[in-house]
């Protein structure tokens, strides 16, 4: 082929394979490769004499999985990059359908209707629905004039991302429908307000000192500690929030602000002084009422009458609340009111976390974060899996006990060893080396995905590309974190490792469809 000059093109330059990224599909090898090891060490039995290459093992079987995920691979790269932006919604409709109809699934798997079984093959569409996800929020968001500071344009994405999440959740199937929230990091670096994920924070906090310190007692007094925390908390990030955002810090809001009548109005005056007083128009003066106001009421229920403090703080949130909708009738500057609305649903949300604990969840995960907070201590219960999982990664020491010579593992203390606490196979048998090398490449490929989508020409690729390196840092930081005992028991996989061929496959597509956007990034958008 030449150009119009004489010139030979080479054409090996417009081959896939010239432009693709060779270190991420280096580190997708070694991770696969790394998991099939472990899920060889998670299913080997001590004393039997089983071929671990044999289709009646997992081992085996797990190697059929990882063949046909090299071929899957292969397809997703051969195909035409502008498929994926023409069939992104078609898709996203086609797995919306399917994870509707998997909620009437007559068949239960532990307590899930989230599987649909193919006779003997099972298969989980929540996460195949991952991908589809994540294509149609990147062509909702590369559309003409779309941006996250226009608030159709912003529940536009966040709905894409919320309908399969509430599909998933009715099928019972809550820890992968909690992955959805990942596609919030990506919202936030492509502009989103950082108030969302401090909102998001918030009510973690709330919920966790709410319920861990709900049965203590403060100071011998009728308050409870928890919820004390919990209201003075609210009254401090108002304070924090008006500091940051309130375009209008710097102005003194006060009673002459307002429209005078016809007479002369001293601002000296009395009345003019102790308007301005009560009135909380700064930070400063609502963290010092806040702070001020706790400690006298706990003082004076500690040594005058025992009461509970808390009634008397609401109405100093209330008041704290009142004066920015004041404030905000009065200027109309937009943070007062948003603020505002921050507090009205922070004390909404910590007044409601007891019956979201006790009667929204499932028995099976109170108990579990009773356990994680520390209120339970049930090491033969709801936290076994978590005890025995952290006694496998400590058993492995610097360099661990050696491939099949784990004997957690192998005698299978570790309920679930192969799949949604496989992690601890890799402490017990690599030890902490081993697992820090694992924790590494995951890490290098997280970067790596973020460098590919920064480099992207197009709104498209770039989303989609920070959307699966969200997807990917939510799922190893959960599962590592729950197998440690750091974060909540959710059941969610760890990427190439986990045993299953519903997993390996969603997560091979995910990562190959942006492999394929990110070679053809140099060619121009028909």
């Amino acid at each position: 082929m030449f150009l119009l000059s004489g010139q030979p093109v080479k054409e090996r330059d417009n081959s896939v394979f010239h432009h693709l990224d060779w270190w991420t599909c280096l580190i997708y090898v070694l991770l696969v490769v790394f998991g099939w090891f472990s899920v060889c060490g998670a299913s080997y039995v001590f004393g039997e004499t089983t071929d671990i290459l044999s289709f009646d093992t997992r081992s085996g079987m797990q190697l059929v999985w990882i063949g046909t995920s090299f071929v899957l691979a292969l397809v997703l790269v051969l195909l035409d990059h502008r498929i994926y932006d023409t069939f992104a919604v078609p898709l996203y409709c086609f797995m919306v359908v399917v994870l509707f109809l998997t909620i009437f699934n007559p068949h239960e798997i532990k307590g899930s209707r989230s599987w649909i079984a193919l006779g003997s093959l099972r298969i989980q569409p929540a996460e195949f629905a991952k991908f589809a996800t994540a294509l149609a929020v990147a062509k909702v968001m590369s559309s003409y004039r779309f941006s996250l500071d226009n608030y159709r344009d912003m529940m536009k994405a966040v709905g894409v991302v919320v309908l399969p999440m509430l599909l998933i959740m009715l099928q019972r199937e809550t820890g992968s429908a909690l992955v959805f929230t990942a596609f919030f990091l990506m919202f936030y670096r492509e502009g989103m307000s950082g108030s969302v994920l401090f909102t998001a924070f918030a009510m973690v906090v709330y919920f966790v000192v709410g319920i861990r310190y709900s049965e203590t007692f403060l100071w011998e007094t009728p308050s409870r500690v928890g919820t004390v925390v919990v209201m003075l908390l609210i009254q401090l990030f108002v304070a924090g929030l008006l500091q940051v955002y309130s375009k209008s810090r710097t102005r003194t809001y006060s009673m002459y602000a307002m429209p005078m009548p016809h007479y002369s109005y001293n601002p000296n005056s009395v009345a003019s002084t102790l308007a301005k007083a009560v009135v909380l128009n700064t930070p400063l003066k609502i963290a010092l009422v806040s702070l001020g106001s706790t400690l006298v009421l706990i003082l004076f229920s500690k040594f005058v009458v025992p009461f509970n403090i808390v009634w008397l703080q609401a109405l100093v949130t209330l008041y704290i609340l009142g004066n920015l909708v004041w404030m905000w009738l009065n200027d109309r500057i937009r943070s007062h009111l948003m603020i505002a609305l921050f507090g009205i649903a922070s004390v909404l949300f910590s007044v409601s976390s007891s019956f979201i604990l006790n009667h929204v969840m499932e028995p099976h995960q109170r108990a579990r974060i009773n356990v994680l907070l520390g209120i339970d201590k049930d090491v033969t219960g709801a936290g076994y899996n978590v005890h025995q999982s952290v006694i496998a990664i400590g058993s492995g020491g610097l360099t661990g006990k050696g491939f099949l010579n784990g004997t957690q593992t192998k005698l299978h203390f570790v309920p679930e060893q192969d799949t949604d606490f496989i992690f601890c196979t890799v402490g017990e048998e690599e030890g902490f080396l081993g697992a820090t090398v694992v924790l590494v490449l995951f890490l290098v490929l997280a970067m790596r995905l973020m460098y590919l989508a920064d480099r992207q020409h197009f709104v498209f690729g770039r989303v989609y590309g920070y959307c699966v390196a969200s997807i990917f840092l939510f799922h190893v930081f959960i599962n590592v974190g729950m197998v440690l005992g750091i974060t909540p028991v959710i059941g969610i996989p760890l990427p190439f490792f986990s045993y299953g061929g519903s997993s390996l496959w969603g997560f091979t597509i995910l990562l190959f469809i942006f492999l394929r956007i990110d070679a053809s990034r140099h060619l121009s958008h028909r």
